[in-house]
């Protein structure tokens, strides 16, 4: 290669280098939107532990009103009662060494088996195993008293006639409740090797094998399932 050459190829490179420093500065000197998207997916997964059925989660985009400085621990939150299902704000802030505040959109679908009349069943008879069956279907685009075990269903009333096909919500039969709302509960968190239990506030009602949301003492809103008077577990 000659001298004019190689004179050439390094003004390209020092020319190449003089562009891209102030660029990768400043991206180092800007909070990364895929940081805060992985905190707020990981948040959701473990709130939504506890809920029966497949779980899937997409992030919605980070779009800041303006640059955000890098911060060393996201902290991820939702406001007291904000539900983990289908459409929902997740807040992420940081507290140091900058502090800011930003709320990112979710989706939240959890596709699973709930429980529908398999005939017609007359008002105040007591279900029975064949009056009932059960249907796949995304959870999320139903109630969120919707019965999602046979179990909890036999031997309650029905309140009104019910039609073939019909899907059965808590408010719709006559029993006992496991969990009122406003209710101290306990919430017992299992996993691999593990158990822990904490009290916690219920937000609903819900009879044994239903769906639970609690506040617990930190402010989180966690689901589970209602298991026997004042309990509520939660799988992770």
């Amino acid at each position: 290669m000659t001298t004019s050459l190689r004179t050439d190829w390094l003004r390209r490179i020092v020319a190449v280098a003089c562009f891209a420093l102030p660029a990768l500065a400043a991206a180092q000197d800007r909070q990364d939107p895929a940081a805060i998207q992985l905190a707020v997916e990981q948040y959701l997964k473990s709130q939504t532990a506890g809920l029966p059925g497949a779980v899937s989660i997409n992030v919605g985009a980070v779009f800041p009103r303006a640059v955000l400085a890098p911060c060393p621990a996201l902290e991820v939150f939702q406001a007291p009662g904000t539900r983990n299902w289908g459409s929902t704000m997740v807040g992420v802030r940081c507290s140091g060494p900058a502090t800011w505040t930003l709320y990112v959109a979710a989706q939240v679908r959890v596709t699973g088996t709930y429980v529908v009349t398999a005939r017609p069943v007359p008002q105040g008879r007591p279900l029975e195993v064949s009056d009932l069956t059960t249907q796949q279907g995304e959870l999320t685009q139903l109630p969120h008293s919707i019965l999602t075990d046979l179990r909890h269903a036999v031997g309650k009333t029905p309140s009104t006639n019910l039609l073939p096909g019909e899907p059965l919500k808590q408010e719709m039969l006559k029993g006992a409740l496991a969990i009122q709302q406003g209710q101290t509960v306990k919430v017992q968190s299992a996993g691999n090797g593990f158990r822990v239990s904490a009290d916690g506030l219920a937000l609903n009602n819900a009879q044994e094998g239903q769906l639970a949301q609690v506040r617990t003492a930190s402010g989180q809103t966690v689901s589970g399932v209602a298991r026997g008077a004042g309990v509520v577990e939660v799988r992770f």
